[in-house]
Protein backbone atom coordinates (compact mmCIF):
# COMPACT_ATOMS: atom_id res chain seq x y z
CA UNK A 1 0.00 0.00 0.00
CA UNK A 2 1.33 3.37 -1.04
CA UNK A 3 0.13 6.55 0.68
CA UNK A 4 2.13 8.95 -2.71
CA UNK A 5 -0.29 11.22 -4.43
CA UNK A 6 0.15 12.03 -7.63
CA UNK A 7 1.97 15.28 -8.24
CA UNK A 8 0.13 17.18 -11.42
CA UNK A 9 1.90 19.78 -12.91
CA UNK A 10 0.74 22.67 -14.51
CA UNK A 11 2.06 25.70 -16.63
CA UNK A 12 0.39 28.98 -16.85
CA UNK A 13 1.30 32.38 -18.29
CA UNK A 14 1.04 35.72 -15.82
CA UNK A 15 2.00 39.13 -16.67
CA UNK A 16 4.05 37.33 -19.71
CA UNK A 17 6.09 35.11 -17.30
CA UNK A 18 5.88 31.60 -17.50
CA UNK A 19 5.23 29.96 -14.42
CA UNK A 20 5.55 26.14 -13.69
CA UNK A 21 4.07 24.74 -10.41
CA UNK A 22 2.75 21.29 -9.39
CA UNK A 23 0.25 20.55 -6.74
CA UNK A 24 2.09 21.15 -4.03
CA UNK A 25 3.44 24.06 -4.37
CA UNK A 26 2.76 27.37 -2.00
CA UNK A 27 1.45 30.25 -3.03
CA UNK A 28 1.75 32.95 -0.68
CA UNK A 29 -0.22 36.84 -0.25
CA UNK A 30 1.55 38.95 1.39
CA UNK A 31 0.52 42.83 2.44
CA UNK A 32 2.86 45.68 3.97
CA UNK A 33 3.17 49.48 4.76
CA UNK A 34 5.50 51.96 4.14
CA UNK A 35 9.32 50.00 5.25
CA UNK A 36 7.92 47.19 7.31
CA UNK A 37 8.36 43.61 6.58
CA UNK A 38 5.66 41.84 4.93
CA UNK A 39 2.52 39.50 6.63
CA UNK A 40 1.67 36.70 5.52
CA UNK A 41 -2.24 37.31 4.67
CA UNK A 42 -2.99 34.31 2.33
CA UNK A 43 -1.66 30.89 1.98
CA UNK A 44 -2.72 28.69 -1.12
CA UNK A 45 -1.34 25.08 -2.17
CA UNK A 46 -1.14 23.89 -5.67
CA UNK A 47 -4.01 26.95 -6.64
CA UNK A 48 -2.09 29.49 -8.45
CA UNK A 49 -5.12 30.88 -10.09
CA UNK A 50 -7.21 31.24 -6.62
CA UNK A 51 -4.20 32.93 -5.57
CA UNK A 52 -4.02 35.34 -8.22
CA UNK A 53 -7.56 36.09 -7.31
CA UNK A 54 -7.08 36.93 -3.85
CA UNK A 55 -3.79 39.01 -4.92
CA UNK A 56 -5.92 41.28 -7.21
CA UNK A 57 -8.70 41.68 -4.57
CA UNK A 58 -6.57 43.87 -2.19
CA UNK A 59 -6.93 47.21 -2.23
CA UNK A 60 -3.98 49.15 -1.53
CA UNK A 61 -3.65 52.43 -0.27
CA UNK A 62 -2.19 55.28 2.11
CA UNK A 63 1.98 54.00 1.79
CA UNK A 64 0.39 49.99 1.93
CA UNK A 65 1.90 47.11 -0.58
CA UNK A 66 1.38 43.94 -1.34
CA UNK A 67 2.99 41.14 -3.39
CA UNK A 68 2.39 37.61 -4.54
CA UNK A 69 4.68 35.04 -3.68
CA UNK A 70 6.20 31.55 -4.97
CA UNK A 71 9.15 30.80 -2.48
CA UNK A 72 10.48 27.27 -3.68
CA UNK A 73 11.62 29.77 -6.86
CA UNK A 74 14.30 31.16 -8.01
CA UNK A 75 12.46 34.19 -8.22
CA UNK A 76 9.76 34.08 -5.52
CA UNK A 77 8.02 37.01 -6.18
CA UNK A 78 5.75 36.62 -8.83
CA UNK A 79 3.81 39.76 -8.98
CA UNK A 80 4.09 43.13 -6.90
CA UNK A 81 2.38 46.76 -6.26
CA UNK A 82 2.68 49.72 -4.51
CA UNK A 83 0.68 52.76 -3.56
Amino acid sequence: MDNLQDVKLHTTDLDGKKITYHSETVFLVQVGKGSSAYQTRYSFTGNLTQAVSYYNCINIGNGYKKRLLMPSSKQPTLASARS
